[in-house]
């Protein structure tokens, strides 16, 4: 017998695939996520996974993390096909690191067949060609949600964005979490007042955006480094520090404010603020889940104004698990005007990841059924398909064992799936047009007519 060489047949690394319980564990929380999106009125598009590369690094965007080099491949004999076409692999591509560059793209390319303000969700892939190491992959499902206006938007949407990150995670119950928000134009006005040159204002904010990276005695190397000298290094870290509550944080911006020079955009940026949390208070969001945190910058460069990032109180060391904020300039620059956007976004896969390693959350069953069908002898499977649809007209999900094996490696099958009902149909129980309804947690077995076997299953479901 020829020697068969030996298959590789590992994942790429950074490519997660999830197992059954996994994925309906993903499945569930995605269906969550979309029920709350789309209670705001929010619409689903799908972008393509491939962009152009002069797209996604526009305004300046992150460029380390791209993954390059796709483009068509087409085999010799039909390299004249390809080169008629005008896809000769001139034109750089690259696959796509989030959501909201290409959706800048769509709306430049659906113009005309948009309403705006523009609000859509998108829960699609992203990749980015990071090294791969624990809770972080190099392809990653991203739930994420926007809203676009021609010339203005209100910050009322920035608003909405706390409110929706609240009704998410009080659905999937993982336990306390805050919200932390701040505003751009405050840290941007803040070094303004310090005297430094606007070309190094972006540099520097993403700098403090890494704070709890890599802590208060590397922001300050990492500062000076940048030209920024020791006191006004200080100044910074104290500023950034500020604390207390919502409204005592907003008292001492507007008192701090009274002494800087050149504060315009610093008053600017606390003005917005100021609505953001009165409009969030107006949506039902308690105080206790939501804060002003001054050190919250977001490194994307695209983000101008307000920022968010969400982190679960106890597991702060897990990173944030929501995050996004306000642009202004993102959309516009492909079309030439203003189009102002905020929004949010859920890296799932990451955050599963995390949550399942933490033990916040639990994998579901490996099965969706909810009963099994046992297979007493094969002569009465006409009886178990029957009742088996019967059961799924009713809404109750089915497996139908069509293998016959002893009862007890069936209970056992069912058990290891989760499932916790089963249904035994043995020649007396057919000609008395009868059941016997097994409960696999409680041992608990009972005899039920089958016109009632439906009502029954569902009556033990609801009470579980």
């Amino acid at each position: 017998m020829a020697k068969i060489d030996k298959i590789n047949f590992s994942t790429p690394s950074g490519f997660p695939e999830f197992l059954p319980s996994e994925k309906r564990l993903e499945s569930y929380l995605l269906d969550v996520i979309r029920k709350v999106y789309e209670s705001y009125g929010f619409t689903p598009i799908e972008t393509p996974a491939v962009e152009r590369l002069e797209v996604l690094q526009a305004k300046g965007n992150q460029g380390d993390n791209i993954i390059y080099g796709i483009e068509p491949i087409l085999p010799p004999n039909r390299q004249a096909e390809k080169d008629k076409s005008g896809e000769t692999g001139s034109e750089a591509r690259a696959l796509k690191f989030d959501q909201t560059v290409p959706l800048a793209a769509y709306i430049a390319r659906h113009l005309n067949e948009l309403n705006f303000p523009f609000a859509r969700y998108q829960m699609d892939m992203v990749f980015r060609g990071e090294r791969a190491k624990d809770g972080r992959f190099r392809q990653f499902r991203q739930c994420d949600i926007d809203v676009v206006g021609r010339r203005e938007l209100s910050l009322i949407y920035d608003a909405q964005m706390p409110a929706i990150i609240t009704e998410i995670f009080d659905a999937i119950n993982i336990g306390d979490f805050l919200i932390r928000i701040n505003n751009r134009k405050i840290l941007t006005g803040f070094f303004q007042s310090l005297g430094v040159a606007e070309n190094q204002i972006k540099s520097c904010i993403g700098i403090i955006d890494n704070l709890e990276k890599i802590g208060e005695a590397k922001v300050k190397q990492e500062l000076e480094k940048e030209g920024i000298s020791a006191e006004q290094t200080q100044k910074v870290i104290d500023f950034i520090k500020i604390d207390g509550g919502i409204d005592d944080v907003l008292d001492k911006l507007k008192h701090l404010s009274q002494n800087l020079p050149e504060a315009a955009q610093f008053n600017l940026g606390v003005s917005e603020l100021e609505t953001v949390v009165a409009g969030v208070r107006n949506l039902g969001v308690a105080d206790k889940r939501f804060c002003i945190d001054l050190s919250i910058a977001r490194g994307l460069n695209y983000y101008t104004g307000t920022v968010y990032e969400t982190t679960l109180i106890g597991h702060e060391a897990l990173g944030s698990i929501c995050s996004g904020g306000r642009y202004e300039e993102l959309v516009g620059m492909f079309l030439g005007e203003k189009m102002p956007g905020v929004g949010i976004s859920i890296g799932l896969t990451r955050l599963i990841s995390r949550l399942l390693k933490a033990g916040i959350l639990n994998t579901l069953a490996a099965t969706p059924a909810q009963v099994m069908v046992v297979n007493m002898q094969d002569d009465l499977m006409p009886i178990y398909l029957q009742v088996s649809q019967n059961l799924r007209q009713a809404g109750i999900n089915v497996i139908t064992n069509f293998d016959k094996r002893p009862l007890g490696k069936q209970f056992q099958l069912a058990d290891k799936q989760g499932i916790q009902f089963c249904v035994i149909i043995g020649a007396d129980e057919a000609a008395a047009q009868k059941s016997s309804l097994k409960d696999l947690q409680t041992g608990e077995q009972v005899e039920v007519p089958l016109t009632d076997l439906a009502q029954e299953v569902k009556r033990r479901l609801v009470s579980k």
